[in-house]
């Protein structure tokens, strides 16, 4: 795996590329994620495939958002990716906030080959709100070191049903930096709230209707420990009715154990519809 920045309109993005013979395959990761919550499908797919995980502006190793950040700034940012990197007839797989942008970049790059949307770019509600903003708290907070950092993570994600591994841990260190004597998450609580915010400007149908390729969508309809599921399939009846060649599939897992854990269910569908590209 090679790991480097790309410079985008004058912003670096942090890429983690993953050799393989076909492809390319770009991830795109979730609202408070980084490129390592894409491990497991990178596991599973680089070799057959280019597989191209990133950083988004403001989380990782990548530059800082604008002051006005949403998820349509990040959407051009990955159409410039795209062509700084020459990738020719790019899949793309978007998780959470990623299939957001995901699907904003196949609506207005017709070279997108394929799109995956992993439980997201759905019509955005309250219901999402009372889950996600509780837990956004954790991004202004200060930390005695990484392991602290990763150690209240883990107790976090204990209460959403994820089991805690070492890839987790991994996952969990990479998110935070030292600053000033202390630790911190590497992302600006405001500007990820910002983000969260357009979800909300996102059009199914409007971004929906100019998405030609054929995409697959994969529900997560498992609950959140306590909670229900992040989105309810009823969520996402504008956007399977826009786009024109999209195949549902539903899985038993929840929003979050759709990418912290290896899933062969979905694997197997996803091998299935990329066969057939």
């Amino acid at each position: 795996m090679d790991f480097y920045k790309v410079n985008v309109n004058g912003n670096e993005i942090q890429v983690a590329d993953y050799p393989g013979e076909k492809g390319p395959i770009l991830a795109i990761h979730g609202l408070t994620g980084t490129h390592k919550n894409m491990h497991h499908y990178a596991e599973k797919l680089k070799g057959d495939y280019r597989f191209i995980a990133v950083d988004l502006r403001g989380r990782g190793n990548s530059s800082g958002t604008d002051a006005d950040t949403s998820i349509f700034r990040h959407a051009e940012d990955m159409i410039g990716l795209i062509q700084e990197l020459k990738l020719d007839n790019p899949i793309l797989l978007g998780y959470s906030m990623g299939a957001f942008i995901s699907a904003i970049v196949a609506s207005r790059l017709k070279t997108v080959q394929a799109l995956i949307l992993l439980d997201g770019a759905a019509k955005s509600s309250e219901h999402q709100r009372g889950i996600i903003q509780p837990s956004l708290g954790r991004l202004s907070r200060h930390f005695d070191s990484k392991e602290h950092y990763a150690e209240e993570i883990k107790k976090i994600y204990a209460n959403l049903g994820i089991e805690w591994t070492d890839v987790l841990q991994d996952t969990a260190e990479y998110e935070v930096g030292p600053a000033g004597g202390h630790w911190e998450n590497k992302a600006d609580e405001s500007r990820i709230i910002a983000d969260f915010e357009s979800f909300y400007a996102f059009d199914p149908a409007a971004v929906g209707k100019d998405i030609e390729c054929p995409t697959l969508l994969v529900y997560a309809e498992g609950n959140i420990g306590s909670m229900p599921p992040l989105f309810h399939l009823e969520d996402y009846k504008e956007t399977q009715a826009s786009i024109q060649n999209i195949k549902t599939v539903v899985s038993d897992c929840n929003h979050y154990t759709m990418v912290f854990e290896q899933r062969d269910d979905i694997q197997i569908a996803l091998d299935a519809f990329l066969k057939e590209r």
